[in-house]
């Protein structure tokens, strides 16, 4: 099998978007690539570290990564499993037109300063609603072509996304508090265990990673649970076993939680990404 699957789910002038699958297999830094044209990554399944000179971003579902055109990265897979994403290519024109000033190093050729933003939850259901109903037959190209815009704009705009900040140590601490967290994520964690498997005390690990992601861990937590439940729950038939898998008491607490983040019951989400002649009424 190869490493990586592409599959084409819209293009246009515009823009295009590829589910894009990865193996995961090479767990150290993989050889160097490059990026043609400046390319939004989701991932929504899985995690993998982006290696950009001596700098690493965690990749994961709370997060959209830029890979820059014409600049150079390397990739590892710390955590078994592999991992898939979204990409999105936008047509330059817009994406100047879309990006804000102070994240792109330059506007004739839109490159990121940074590596990637967190996410809010609303641009997390963009996301799998955009790639489900791609998927299923259930959009137009046009509304897609506009879902995937408000995806862009919402994952650049200043009062959803959070850019990383920290000194070096506390980046590294949170990054393996991430990648620890990513690797079971149907386990009910307690701080003091996530404190004394990435080394560092619970108070100190709750202040730097409320620094440097903006929010608790234990909700940056709940949004990878919920995000890997938006990727399984439009093909699920047994949503209360679904609850349970990802490590929910029960299936009326994860309905609750999934409601809460994206403003729809699971039931409603799916139904959301099915065709009009096989939805119910």
């Amino acid at each position: 099998m190869p490493e990586f699957t592409v599959q084409p789910l819209l293009q246009s002038a515009t823009v295009s978007a590829h589910d894009v699958h990865c193996r995961g297999e090479c767990r150290h830094r993989s050889a160097e690539e490059c990026a043609s044209a400046t390319q939004l990554v989701f991932p929504y399944r899985g995690l993998f570290l982006r290696h950009v000179g001596n700098t690493q971003s965690v990749a994961d579902a709370n997060h959209v990564l830029f890979f820059n055109a014409g600049q150079g990265y390397q990739v590892s897979h710390p955590a078994t499993g592999g991992d898939a994403c979204l990409s999105l290519s936008i047509s330059q024109p817009l994406l100047r037109e879309l990006a804000p000033a102070e994240l792109l190093q330059r506007r004739d050729i839109p490159v990121f300063h940074g590596q990637s933003l967190r996410i809010d939850e609303r641009a997390q259901v963009l996301v799998a609603l955009l790639r489900h109903s791609l998927h299923n037959g259930a959009i137009e190209p046009l509304e897609a072509e506009s879902l995937a815009l408000t995806l862009v704009c919402r994952s650049l705009g200043p009062r959803t996304t959070r850019a990383p900040g920290a000194t070096h140590a506390r980046q590294r601490l949170v990054d393996r508090a991430k990648l620890l967290l990513a690797s079971d994520l149907t386990r009910r964690w307690t701080l003091a265990e996530i404190a004394a498997e990435v080394g560092g005390s619970p108070v100190y690990l709750t202040q730097a990673f409320q620094q440097v992601e903006g929010l608790p861990l234990y909700r940056y937590h709940l949004r990878l649970r919920l995000a890997r439940a938006l990727d399984l729950v439009a093909d699920c038939e047994d949503v209360a076993a679904l609850a349970l898998d990802l490590g929910f008491s029960s299936h009326s607490h994860f309905s609750a939680a999934f409601r809460q983040a994206y403003g729809r019951t699971p039931s409603e989400f799916r139904q959301a990404t099915l065709p009009p002649s096989t939805a119910k009424s």
